[in-house]
């Protein structure tokens, strides 16, 4: 296994330079895993023992330094609890995604047992696509590093997006990479050349099609001109401070005051970052809180507006009635709390959409009580205070005009078919709400940021981004990035979007590609159990 080692290491670095938010290296992508694949082909080919134990190994390291390197910022929301806590804590995050993908290259080598070479490789992608969907899918959900992400920062290869989403993306790197490999295998075992010549062929049309029908397509598309006039506050209100030191309605006026200095007579949305208002609001009678009213007040010079903005609610029960709800000091009487999403105007009428992608540990407890026990360090991963109920589905809120925003909150805007959902219902653009400052200034809050461009490009919606302490930014239906703020900084910006109300294939279908990769994947561990004990039957 050492000699295979430094392969292993080589493609977890690889693919973490390759990683957003690094310009100029994703080509990286497409040569990342072929060390890995090379490691695992020595060791498959050599006469060693327990050679799934040794690509397991391998592939955890390697893996292991790809993710390090790329969420190292994880670590950073962690450290006010002490290092003695914040760094095995760290590991989770941290090793839970490379043992995924190292059990996706450990089922690789079964079906290698049994199968050729070509359809193991096949089956490969499946079995990764498999891992992926179930770390966007299962209670410690980290979608963070699916490998299409990895083209957030050069958006202009992938503009197909719009008919795949990032699974596409995640093809696409695997494919290129086994076609690398193929070709390196054919000169190692001196193949025929007619074979090569194939293989070189496909290698350079599977890059080069995709690109070039992506790069048409950005430097073709074209907006409908229906604008809409949208402002973005960044307040810059350090997250550690927003809770107890700097008084709710102060920060109220911080961000009132931002939003005039910006706004137009003709603005119709005003958007203010997660948690903007952080004291517990009763949704029942949140219409008579003095911070609703306050930020309520404001829209008086801006009668056709809406005002969307975060907010910490809480809703009373005569019974459990969500698995979520917890005990309160009153018998008899439940209580969920909320991340919400709040949309505020002029009239009486209020929405309310309740964050539904919660960060496991800091927003929501994973398995239920199994966990129970670590809630106390899990607490300062995001800032939460407890566990938030979540909301069943995505949601949409309306302009008085009749306007479609879609409410995103933070951690939710890395979900494409989540965010797919809202634009079925009528999304015209998506407003992403977030506070990034619990990372300080790392990568953390620029991979946001880039991964917010896929959404874009996924959906054919403008983005407007409001982040409390990381990058607020305007995205156009391309993906690029035509406004941004500077980090640490506090700013609003205006600008002029164009609705869109057409729906995209992927909008239209979600995530179909890994729906039927996780399927063949399921399949494929059937078929490689069953001639498992069929081979053993044999061998009897």
């Amino acid at each position: 296994m050492k000699k295979n080692l430094p392969l292993a290491i080589l493609s977890g670095l690889l693919l973490w330079i390759a990683w957003p938010p690094t310009p100029y290296t994703t080509f990286l992508l497409f040569i990342g895993f072929v060390p890995m694949l090379l490691a695992m082909e020595n060791i498959i080919q050599s006469t060693s023992a327990k050679k799934g134990k040794q690509i397991f190994t391998l592939a955890f390291i390697g893996f292991f330094i790809w993710n390090v390197g790329s969420v190292y910022w994880v670590y950073n929301a962690l450290k006010i609890v002490g290092n003695l806590v914040a760094i095995p804590i760290s590991l989770i995050p941290y090793s839970l995604g490379p043992l995924l993908m190292a059990l996706a290259c450990w089922l690789y080598y079964r079906l290698r047992l049994v199968t050729g070479r070509n359809w193991s490789l096949a089956g490969l992608v499946c079995l990764w696509i498999g891992y992926e969907y179930l770390h966007q899918s299962w209670d410690l959900n980290f979608p963070w590093m699916t490998l299409g992400n990895g083209f957030a920062v050069s958006h202009q290869w992938i503009q197909w997006y719009e008919y795949t989403g990032v699974y596409g993306g995640t093809i696409w790197v695997w494919a290129v990479n086994i076609l690398a490999f193929l070709i390196y295998i054919g000169l190692r075992e001196a193949q025929a050349k007619k074979l090569r010549l194939k293989l070189i062929t496909a290698f350079v049309l599977t890059i080069l099609l995709p690109l070039s029908f992506s790069l048409f397509t950005y430097y073709n598309y074209t907006e409908q001109k229906n604008p809409s006039n949208v402002v973005a506050v960044q307040p810059n209100i350090d997250p550690y401070e927003k809770e107890g030191t700097i008084p709710a309605n102060l920060q109220i006026d911080i961000m009132i005051h931002l939003s005039r200095s910006v706004a137009q007579p003709n603005t119709e949305f005003f958007l203010w970052p997660e948690t903007a208002i952080p004291e517990y609001m009763n949704e029942d009678g949140i219409n008579n809180n003095i911070y609703f009213k306050q930020a309520q007040y404001f829209l008086r010079k801006y009668k056709n507006s809406t005002l969307i903005t975060g907010g910490e609610t809480y809703r009373f029960y005569n019974s459990r009635a969500t698995p979520t709800a917890s005990a309160t000091q009153h018998p008899g009487v439940f209580a969920d709390n909320f991340s919400s999403a709040i949309g505020i105007e002029n009239s009486g009428n209020v929405q309310i959409y309740h964050k539904s992608r919660l960060v496991p540990g800091a927003e929501s407890l994973p398995f239920g009580n199994t966990l129970s026990f670590l809630k106390p360090v899990f607490e300062h991963l995001g800032g939460a205070t407890g566990a938030y109920g979540p909301q069943a589905d995505a949601d949409v809120f309306y302009s008085q005009s009749g306007i479609g925003a879609d409410p995103v909150i933070c951690f939710e805007s890395i979900w494409g078919e989540y965010v797919a959902r809202s634009v079925r219902k009528g999304a015209q653009f998506i407003a992403i709400i977030t506070n990034d400052g619990w990372w300080e200034n790392t990568s953390g809050k620029d991979q946001h940021l880039d991964y917010a461009k896929l959404r874009a490009i996924e959906t054919r919606r403008w983005v407007a981004r409001s982040a409390n302490t990381g990058i607020s930014a305007f995205i156009n239906q391309r993906g690029d990035i035509v406004q941004q703020t500077k980090w640490w900084t506090q700013a609003a910006i205006k600008q002029d979007i164009n609705l869109n109300s057409e729906l995209t294939f992927y909008v239209e279908h979600g995530d179909y590609l890994p729906k039927t990769g996780s399927f063949i994947a399921v399949l494929l561990i059937g078929f490689i159990v069953v001639k498992g004990r069929f081979r053993k039957k044999v061998v009897v």
